[in-house]
């Protein structure tokens, strides 16, 4: 990564600001789909960013915090995960230590979506924690819904290792099985992972096997948590992904997809996402 801070700087070709806080820690924020590619925090890379990840300026970047808007996965007619994630941000604000992008409707996306819409992200950098904020506006003169994700891919020592706490009796939809039931105690990992739980306001604890765990919350407005590794027999398949890449990591997901988010003429919508290490040693319950 570079190491240009609070400046504008580039990855592989496409534009980024670089982010800094006071003790030193740093983000990369690129441009391209408001997509957040790093947080090293205590010395170390807190996000999954695949080495083959695409660099196009069109396609998904596989690994770090990509937005999922308007529409989750292939929930809709859109292009899986929506469009945000492949145009490019204007920078709004930008500080040191943080930094607004918004992308509007034009020509292209009322193509894909016949909206008139603003879409905000926050970046905000503190000692040893981030926090991103999606915002939406209706910009429309009558109503629409959408869904939406921040899909962090954060990374882990060892998936096989790796234990997130918070979610015990949580409803839960295994994706994998088609299957649905509840959460039972801490969740380990072991072969493909996708499930949705159900998780307002959720608490929870990532400890990825290296010592430091990360707290991870989120704004009552998300009502789930994707919880997503693809195993592997599945990342062998991902052309975007090493063969081996499932082993460093493991996304946990603020999201709002089983129930659409309906705005009004002029109303707005935002959820935030904050990351914080923190200690391993005392797990909360689950």
């Amino acid at each position: 990564m570079p190491d240009t801070h609070g400046a504008r700087t580039h990855w592989r070709g496409l534009p980024c600001l670089a982010l800094q806080a006071a003790n030193g820690d740093s983000a990369l924020l690129a441009l391209h789909g408001a997509q957040l590619l790093s947080w090293v925090s205590a010395g170390q890379e807190r996000l999954y960013l695949s080495p083959q990840a695409l660099a196009d300026g069109r396609s998904a970047i596989r690994g770090g915090v990509p937005l999922c808007f308007p529409q989750f996965n292939q929930r809709g007619p859109l292009p899986k995960h929506g469009f945000a994630r492949n145009l490019p941000w204007r920078v709004q604000a930008q500080q040191a230590d943080g930094a607004t992008l918004v992308l509007h409707d034009d020509e292209a996306t009322r193509r894909l979506w016949p909206q008139g819409f603003a879409a905000q992200l926050q970046v905000q950098l503190t000692p040893a924690a981030l926090q991103l904020t999606l915002g939406v506006h209706n910009c429309s003169a009558s109503a629409w819904d959408f869904t939406a994700a921040l899909h962090s891919y954060l990374r882990v020592a060892d998936i096989g290792r790796t234990r997130l706490h918070g979610l015990d009796g949580c409803a839960r939809w295994d994706a994998v099985a088609d299957r649905h039931g509840r959460q039972q105690g801490a969740i380990g990992f072991d072969g493909e992972y996708d499930s949705v739980l159900q998780a307002s306001a959720a608490s929870l604890q990532l400890d990825g096997g290296d010592g430091l765990a990360v707290h991870i919350t989120h704004s009552a407005s998300w009502g789930q948590v994707v919880v997503w590794n693809p195993g592997a027999a599945l990342c062998a398949q991902l052309p975007d992904m090493p063969a081996d890449g499932y082993r460093q990591m493991l996304c946990v997901e603020a999201a709002q997809i089983d129930q659409r988010v309906t705005l009004a003429p002029g109303a707005r919508w935002s959820g935030w996402q904050r990351l914080q290490l923190s200690n391993p040693a005392a797990p909360g319950p689950g």
